[in-house]
């Protein structure tokens, strides 16, 4: 029997708030709310419903549950003066939407009846259809998805900035164990969770000129005439908090030709002509990461940065005037923070609306750009450090090109009173580089007009002022702080991981996830043999569900009760995933040898893709598809050992994957990754972890113990001597099987006989070795055993996997929100109220 009441936790809507049939929780509401959405929205019947009809109905239905509280949001925000968190990032990684709203509005059993009593698929099939947004591609994008997630279930008032992309980075499909890369359409299917609004579309120019011209006062000022404009139409996704009414959003820009046909050109006959200016302007939001490997690709992405930047600047302005707030205000209602050096360009943009729209003086500009704009670091690598080309910056943007001369000229007078005569610290600190080809240093822009700058762990923070700017943090002390990462443990416990959510909600209470810190009161049950059970039954039942996902993928049959070693990331030289790789390889000899002695029946899993251009990365996949093959075809591993590589790693497999794993591998040389987040997603779902003191590595070992940690590796300052004098062939004779192994690689064992195949990987290995595998090889074999050795004690290790859990509450994305908004945003919570009409 359907029960006519709201589900516990579930946030029922005041009748007086819409329709009080499209705001119920019951699933006689969520039925009826499907069978309309078939009827009227889907033009078809239930009888004839397809899994995708029903997953399209069911998501409507969610939806309308979604739009009251996302209308009431912004009545009350456009009724009061509260400070909004505007979030710029060029990714934003959310993820499939509906069994995440599902969670938020605790309906996941109503859905799951009301698909019932349709008599066809049941819930987990008709999640299964959704495809993944390609709105992101890795860590930084999946970061800014969980901020916003959490800035809901707080209740900050929020908006995400960036591009609805229409195609995503792309798919990876493994073949002859190569990458292969394949457009991502995720929108073929339709897509039920955007809200579309022509009505505020705004115009984003490039290229042209820059003018002067007298003002009505006289006074000399300068105008920007494009070249050529589009027009940026915004899609929002709503974003709800957990049980919470409150519902933030993200507002993605999709780009229009201002004027799309040219039908003067058509009557010609230039047909090409004729829709030459709507082909340049989609573009913009085309696809995520254009390749930037020629000046045409460089461009493409200069243009998407200040294709987003000035929609969403422009857009907070039309925000203000609606309030009916002056623009001198801009600071007091927004705050803007710069998700890496991306949306840098905002600096110049917002100078730029504020002097030459708004006819603003340049210091008063300047007080408010400096006061609305906050800045987060995410790596320490160079390459990723965005610098562009003065000619094309200016061929594109000319007017902003002026405006950051300027901004550059009064900042350098600055650092002169402060230090004369210094022409060296001029030349470190300047926001032009001055070396060669002159360009605009993006992070030193963004670093200059932030009132805040923070890395994103401890040690990467600490780093961004000892290696990264250390002039700048001489001369702006206060102006650096650290506020490390976190990830929502909403879709990356109680989403991802059924079982274990369950166990939770029994022992702590069915309101643990928006009280993240009640994980603590495990710590008592760690050695507890029955709780120890009931965890080790939970692990198991994802692992076999991951298990089922590696045979449909690549038809590797691997043994559930195995030890599941698992690294899934981006593929990169510096998280050294060919490190793993090669003790994979040394572990295969030992078997080869008989050498067997405290082995552990083991399944190594990778997972991650490969920039398309990067070609050493795409070998190091080919290494692991070879190493995969090899190894689990020879009868001799007799259940010791097994690889898999999964392909095309996203969100939606991610939630196999962290539930699953026993190992979490966190690799990267020390001084190296800037934090990390799969590393948080696996200790919250009671992974160990084996890695270096490197990003959040660092604070993971402090929280979790250093005895569920399994550390290895140089420091950062041991890396640092290494570098002046390293000779990673010295280091081959140090491990035993070592030249054996690469012997074996170099010959062709693991290529089908092809001894070319690996010699570049293994020379680069061997010869120059910029990421320090062999010195910390030694090292990591001994970490390796002792997981062996743990994992050999089921009840030891059970306990380390609880006391992993129960500890990792600090890495919630509520507690990093937390510390933006005092420390860095002073932004209040703004819990929404429900009484009045929807306007």
């Amino acid at each position: 029997m359907v029960s006519s009441s709201p589900v516990p936790h579930g946030i029922p809507v005041p009748a007086s708030y819409g329709d009080p049939q499209r705001n119920g929780l019951t699933a006689n509401d969520l039925f009826d709310g499907m069978a309309e959405h078939l009827f009227y929205t889907l033009g078809t019947r239930a009888e004839g419903a397809s899994v995708h009809d029903l997953y399209m109905a069911l998501s409507h239905a969610v939806r309308d549950r979604l739009m009251t509280r996302h209308l009431a949001t912004k009545d009350q925000l456009r009724a009061g003066s509260a400070k909004v968190v505007a979030y710029f990032s060029a990714e934003f990684l959310i993820g499939p939407q509906l069994g995440n709203n599902l969670l938020m509005l605790g309906m996941q059993a109503e859905a799951a009846e009301a698909l019932r009593r349709f008599g066809g698929p049941g819930l987990d099939q008709v999640l299964d259809v959704e495809e993944e947004p390609g709105l992101g591609n890795g860590g930084l994008g999946r970061l800014a998805a969980c901020y916003l997630e959490s800035l809901a279930s707080l209740e900050f008032p929020a908006s995400g900035y960036g591009i609805r992309y229409e195609f995503g980075i792309f798919d990876q499909a493994i073949r002859d164990g190569w990458q292969v890369e394949i457009t991502d359409k995720w929108l073929k299917g339709g897509w039920p969770w955007e809200l579309v609004y022509p009505a505020q579309s705004v115009s984003v120019g490039f290229g042209g000129h820059v003018e002067s011209y007298g003002d009505e006062q006289g006074a000399e000022r300068r105008r920007w005439l494009p070249a050529h404009r589009a027009l940026g139409v915004p899609h929002d996704v709503p974003v709800l908090g957990y049980r919470v009414n409150s519902c933030d959003r993200i507002r993605l820009w999709r780009a229009v030709a201002a004027e799309s046909f040219d039908v003067h050109a058509f009557n010609e006959g230039d047909f090409q002509r004729a829709v030459q200016e709507k082909v340049a302007s989609e573009t913009l939001s085309k696809v995520l990461y254009p390749n930037d490997g020629t000046d045409q690709g460089k461009r493409l992405r200069l243009e998407q940065q200040h294709f987003f930047v000035s929609c969403s600047l422009q857009d907070m302005l039309r925000t203000l005037a609606l309030r009916g707030a002056p623009v001198q205000s801009f600071a007091e209602h927004w705050t803007v923070q710069l998700n890496d050096t991306h949306p840098s360009i905002a600096v110049a943009e917002l100078m730029r609306l504020l002097v030459d729209e708004h006819r603003l003086g340049w210091d008063e500009a300047w007080t408010i750009t400096t006061a609305s704009i906050a800045y987060t670091n995410h790596t320490l690598l160079p390459e990723a450090l965005e610098r562009w080309e003065v000619g094309l910056f200016g061929s594109l943007l000319p007017r902003h090109l002026e405006i950051i001369y300027e901004i550059n000229a009064r900042f350098l007078q600055q650092v002169r009173l402060h230090a004369p005569g210094d022409l060296d610290l001029l030349r470190r600190v300047s926001i032009i580089h001055e070396d060669g080809t002159k360009a605009v240093r993006m992070a030193h822009l963004a670093t200059v007009a932030a009132h805040h700058v923070n890395g994103v762990a401890a040690l990467h923070s600490q780093l961004v002022k000892t290696d990264l700017f250390p002039d700048f943090a001489a001369l702006w002390p206060g102006k650096f702080t650290n506020v490390t990462n976190g990830v929502t443990p909403r879709r990356w416990l109680a989403l991802a991981n059924p079982p274990l959510a369950r166990l939770l909600g029994e022992t702590l209470g069915d309101d643990w996830p928006a009280h993240i810190e009640r994980l603590r009161q495990l710590e008592p049950l760690a050695t507890d043999s029955g709780f120890q059970q009931r965890w080790a039954a939970c692990k198991l039942a994802c692992k076999r569900r991951l298990a089922g996902v590696i045979a449909e993928q690549s038809q590797v049959l691997v043994d559930p009760t195995s030890l599941f070693d698992i690294q899934v990331k981006r593929i990169h030289e510096y998280k050294r995933q060919h490190l793993n790789a090669l003790q994979v390889v040394l572990q295969y000899l030992r078997i080869k040898h008989g050498e067997t002695e405290g082995m552990v029946p083991r399944t190594v899993i990778f997972g991650g893709k490969a920039a398309p251009g990067y070609w050493m990365a795409k070998l190091i996949i080919r290494f692991i598809s070879g190493i995969a093959e090899t190894i689990n075809a020879d009868p001799d591993n007799r259940g010791l050992l097994r690889v898999a590589f999964l392909a095309d790693y996203n969100v939606k497999l991610g939630e196999r994957v962290y539930p699953a794993a026993d190992l979490s591998e966190q690799i990267s040389t020390a001084g190296l990754e800037a934090s990390g987040t799969g590393n948080m997603k696996f200790a919250l779902n009671g992974a160990l972890t084996i890695g270096t003191l490197d990003g959040a590595n660092v604070e993971i070992r402090q929280q979790v113990g250093t005895d569920n940690f399994f550390l290895f590796g140089h420091t950062t300052e041991q890396i640092a001597e290494l570098r002046s004098d390293y000779r990673p062939w010295e280091w081959v004779e140090k491990v035993p099987l070592l030249r054996e192994a690469l012997d074996l690689i170099e010959r062709g064992h693991f290529s089908n006989g092809d001894g070319e195949l690996f010699r570049p990987l293994v020379q680069n290995i061997v010869g120059r070795d910029s990421y320090f595998l062999l010195a910390d090889l030694p090292d990591y074999l001994v970490s390796q055993n002792d997981a062996s050795r743990l994992w050999a004690d089921p009840s030891a290790w059970q306990r380390a996997s609880i006391l992993n859990t129960a500890r990792s509450g600090y890495f919630s994305s509520d507690r990093a929100i937390r510390e933006y908004a005092e420390r860095v945003w002073g932004v209040e919570p703004l819990p929404v109220a429900m009484g009045c009409e929807v306007s």
